[in-house]
């Protein structure tokens, strides 16, 4: 097993009183593999596995309660985050054609969104389904060698909300216009919250959910961006990109793990959503936790 070093560091709280918990072990940090080009997008289904992308390889993989690594799907319009739906659909943001997708338990795929009024999107990233199962996504361009086209065909780099059983572009409402490059996503379990990540200003913002594809009260959490992101029990926010980082839900900064390249993803897995899953680069991580997660 690859050494690895990191710090844990644990902080204060705005309230003045101690953090009530440490969050994890240092030492128990896990190197699951390297044998990966890029990992990204790592979703949790009912049974706690984990599936999580290696999109440069067009792949899907997957990873067991029982620590069984194996490969789940090959290609996958070069998927990149994941989402399970409640009906134990894997959702996809699969970049290769610019569509959001639909894989279901005997990985037949559907398309649910290919274009916006007739333009390609600039490439579906990351999504959050909410409790009515309509899809928030975040759509930043991101120039792929594997596109013959060199510039986008939007001009704004924005979040949309794809309704339920929506089956038009007509139908995908712009939630969000004024971000420079829109990445992570996740939302509060009781469907109150909507976390967004502006990657590109290096600024994580909260929104309230007033409806169906509807936010307002935009609030600055913290001056960091995050490629991906989930929440623990307790509304601590877990993002991504140097390692990663946790905030409270005040945004003042508990912890931070160390990993050496690019932090792609992080979810909660196992039956009981106690370990911390981190993709990283060319490599997937696990982490015994103190908390569950809630995502």
């Amino acid at each position: 097993m690859k050494s690895v070093s990191f710090l844990f560091c644990a902080f204060v709280g705005l309230s003045g009183s101690a953090f009530s918990q440490t969050l994890f072990n240092p030492s128990d940090l896990k190197l699951v593999s390297s044998q990966f080009s890029f990992t990204e997008g790592p979703a949790v289904n009912k049974k706690g596995e984990v599936f999580f992308t290696d999109q440069p390889n067009d792949k899907i993989w997957k990873y067991g309660t029982d620590g069984t690594l194996s490969v789940y799907m090959d290609k996958t319009g070069r998927a990149n985050g994941l989402h399970f739906d409640r009906k134990g659909n894997l959702l996809a943001c699969a970049d290769e054609n610019n569509e959001l997708w639909s894989i279901d338990k005997n990985k037949r795929v559907t398309v649910l969104i290919d274009d916006l009024n007739g333009r390609k999107l600039n490439g579906p990233n990351d999504m959050w389904v909410d409790k009515s199962g309509g899809i928030y996504f975040t759509d930043p361009y991101y120039q792929r060698d594997y596109w013959t086209r060199k510039k986008p065909d939007l001009e704004g780099q924005n979040v949309y909300y794809l309704p339920k059983g929506a089956k038009r572009s007509a139908s995908i409402i712009t939630v969000i216009a004024d971000m420079k490059q829109p990445n992570g996503i996740v939302g509060t379990p009781d469907g109150k919250y909507l976390y967004v990540s502006d990657l590109g200003a290096q600024k994580t913002y909260r929104y309230t959910i007033s409806g169906k594809g509807k936010l307002e009260e935009k609030k600055l959490m913290f001056n960091k961006g995050s490629d991906g992101m989930t929440l623990d029990e307790q509304g601590n926010i877990y993002i991504t990109g140097g390692g990663v980082t946790v905030f409270d839900p005040n945004g003042t900064q508990i912890a931070h793990i160390p990993l050496k390249g690019w932090t792609g993803n992080v979810c909660f897995m196992g039956k009981d959503r106690k370990t911390l899953f981190i993709t990283s680069s060319k490599s997937v991580y696990t982490l015994p936790m103190n908390v569950r997660g809630v995502e």
